[in-house]
């Protein structure tokens, strides 16, 4: 059967109405193309985060609408009682608790936790809040065994136990517990385990095919590849004798970039030098003969392995020698090449046996125990959680699904999630605010909303934030970037607030209707300003030139002319009236009468429409001013919050229009003050003797200009 939806209008669309536990348990039944949102991130809301990190299955740091479906379903299988749920109550009840599997854990543990707590209760009475809750929390915790399956190491009671947990974490690397204390889990124990097993393995069938040549082959493949190098150039030079010069060593020329530095015979150009000097048919020196750099290997073949397997000491080593002496040693190094490699393989057989003594599975066993009872803890942790999580659904589902389904909570003016606070700037406040990471990302997409957005920079002690604030009544002559205001977040926190970027678009049609005029007397006050700045500008010129004369008036003039260069009387000498040009005079007399019968036949015109008149009056106005009213009434028709939403991370599934009516409610200005008397009249009744006995106090407004 259908859940009878209720619905309001709000928005520009339909929206669901949630009230009641049958509405919470039925959002499945909601058409999804109905929810105002589809999504929202868990931060940077007006919402306590750790509900919303438990509403957030995946832990991607967004709640999409599969998320809050399945975390009404599971309250309903917890509650039976859904009233403190719909009142938001911070304390929960043991009598709320469904008789459910789960709510018999859930009530279960809460007893549990009260009487830990020493305020154990009938059943029937008893409730926990989050305090008691995070007391055993912390409790929890810091046991020994906390559920988590990692045992830290110093948790370990016997001393070989706690060496052996301690090599483990040396060699694979320690992790946190839930206490934060290191230590070790399963995965590292079978993994220390498995490769020991592996390096013993290897170890043991060395003893069995090596019978006793273990170094022997170690000596060998430690200069395998070098004498097969050696005996190959020997080889090409029986082949070729021009050749052995150029096979023997790098030439001198070559060697004199490196005779200036430091000489090692760890260095690579001198390993690179054959083991020995080449010539057809040579032998392989073993003693002082040989390259430094390989005279230590070398000697450790002759005693490791010439001696042992070929039973002769020589101080010379022939290919033929060189042969049967690998093929001596040939299973071994076919050992030593499949060796483990690892930190595990690192710490040796011996020391591996050392810590895991003669029965290493019985060691693995005792470590898998451990992880094993710690785990065995897990589900009273679980409990305890799930009771938190309970807990924070019952006193915030409510609010975060009408916040997230239908956004009653914004269209009814209760203060939605997104709203950071209020912003008091330019005699107005600013409701809705939202929280902004990145401005410069934010903005284009917020731009689509059509609405008037400020970007305000926020500072408190050493905090810092950013919002917008969307500004939806009066007029916007006076925001303008670097404009200080105020704002408060939802606990009540000031910030001082600086305007940084500024969308503009139209607010209402009324400022539309002035904008034309407020602009050309804009235009008007600029070019009167500039005019003035020239003439300032001329004038301050001349009286340059004046008080030029003046300082020069004592001194003697040159020639008896009458007028100095371009035009200017000597110094000393009156400046001479300027004549008026009549011609100029008459074209000014001209122009004044054409401009003057102009305007009587306009007027006469005007007048001869009789009634008319009041609607071409209008029809001027709306041919000045109709445009931009037009243009602003297309914009505020698109007006809507969902961009400004989708910038921040939401998925808005609606247009959420942002109407003039809505808009007006979301930013306030001052109400006129009834009854308020202008100050020189309140100065005159003080001056009296002040107001009659009985009358009401009056507002004060400044007086206008």
């Amino acid at each position: 059967m259908t859940h009878p939806w209720r619905f309001f209008r709000a928005g520009g669309a339909d929206q669901a109405r949630i009230d009641t536990a049958d509405d919470l348990l039925h959002l499945r039944d909601l058409d999804q193309k109905r929810w105002v949102a589809l999504a929202c991130p868990t931060r940077g809301l007006e919402f306590d985060e750790r509900t919303l990190d438990l509403i957030d299955l995946d832990r991607d740091g967004r709640i999409r609408a599969p998320e809050l479906i399945a975390v009404c379903e599971w309250v309903g299988a917890r509650l039976k009682d859904w009233q403190p749920l719909l009142r938001g109550e911070s304390r929960l009840a043991a009598a709320s608790l469904s008789d459910t599997e789960e709510g018999r854990a859930l009530a279960e543990e809460l007893q549990r936790t009260l009487t830990l707590a020493g305020q154990a209760a009938p059943a029937e009475r008893s409730d926990i809040g989050l305090d008691e809750i995070r007391e055993r929390q912390s409790h929890l915790v810091a046991e020994r065994h906390n559920g988590d399956g990692i045992v830290p190491v110093a948790a370990f009671e016997d001393p070989t136990d706690r060496a052996l947990a301690q090599a483990i974490a040396d060699a694979l690397g320690a992790v946190a517990d839930a206490g934060g204390e290191p230590g070790i889990d399963e995965t590292r124990i079978q993994a220390f385990f498995d490769q020991a097993a592996a390096v013993q393995a290897w170890h043991a069938e060395g003893e069995a095919d090596c019978a006793g040549r273990r170094a022997a082959a170690m000596a060998v493949q430690a200069v395998h590849d070098k004498v097969e190098d050696f005996f190959a150039r020997c080889r090409l030079a029986s082949y070729d004798a021009s050749v052995a010069a150029t096979l023997n060593a790098t030439e001198p020329e070559q060697l004199k970039q490196h005779a200036a530095g430091l000489l090692s015979l760890e260095s690579g150009p001198l390993k690179q030098l054959p083991a020995a000097p080449v010539a057809a048919g040579a032998a392989l020196p073993l003693d002082a003969r040989a390259n430094p750099a390989w005279r230590a290997a070398l000697a450790a073949l002759r005693e490791q392995a010439v001696r042992p397997l070929l039973g002769r000491d020589a101080d010379e080593l022939v290919e033929a020698d060189w042969r049967a002496l690998k093929d001596q040693v040939q299973a071994c190094r076919e050992w030593l090449k499949r060796q483990p490699s690892g930190p595990v393989a690192a710490l040796g057989v011996e020391a591996l046996t050392a810590l895991a003594g003669a029965q290493p599975e019985a060691a693995r066993a005792r470590l898998l125990a451990q992880v094993a009872e710690d785990r065995a803890a897990a589900p009273r942790h679980a409990a305890l959680n799930d009771l938190e999580k309970l807990l924070l659904l019952q006193r915030d589902l409510l609010r975060l699904a009408r916040n997230f389904v239908s956004f009653e909570d914004f269209y009814e003016g209760r203060g939605a999630v997104f709203q950071a606070g209020t912003l008091f700037i330019d005699g107005r406040a600013c409701e809705l605010a939202v929280e902004v990471v990145d401005p410069a990302r934010h903005a284009p997409i917020a731009g689509l909303a059509k609405a008037y957005l400020a970007y305000c920079e926020c500072v408190r002690l050493n905090q810092k934030r950013t919002i917008v604030a969307v500004v939806s009544a009066g007029d916007v002559d006076f925001l303008f970037v670097g404009r200080n205001g105020l704002f408060y977040d939802r606990e009540g926190h000031d910030w001082d607030a600086r305007i940084v970027k500024v969308i503009e678009n139209p607010i209402s049609v009324g400022q539309a209707f002035l904008s034309p005029y407020k602009k050309l007397v804009r235009l008007v006050e600029e070019q009167v300003a500039k005019r003035a700045a020239a003439s300032d500008s001329t004038q301050q010129g001349r009286l340059g030139q004046w008080a030029g004369r003046i300082a020069t008036v004592d001194q003697p003039t040159g020639a008896p002319a009458t007028t100095g260069a371009a035009g200017v009387p000597p110094a000393g000498l009156p400046v001479p009236g300027r004549r008026v040009d009549v011609g100029t005079v008459a074209a000014i007399g001209v122009a004044l009468g054409s401009i003057s019968t102009v305007m009587v036949g306009i007027f006469g015109r005007f007048v001869d429409l009789g009634w008319w008149i009041p609607l071409a009056v209008l029809g001027i106005v709306l041919s000045i001013s109709g445009p931009s009213m037009l243009i602003a009434w297309l914009k505020l028709r698109q007006r809507s919050l969902g961009p400004i939403l989708d910038a921040s991370g939401w998925a808005i599934n609606n247009r959420m229009k942002l109407s003039t009516r809505l808009g007006g409610s979301l930013t306030k200005r001052p109400q006129p003050v009834p009854h308020a008397v202008k100050l020189p009249e309140m100065r005159r009744t003080a001056r009296d003797g002040g107001p009659s006995a009985g009358a009401p106090s009056a507002a004060v407004s400044e007086p206008s200009l």
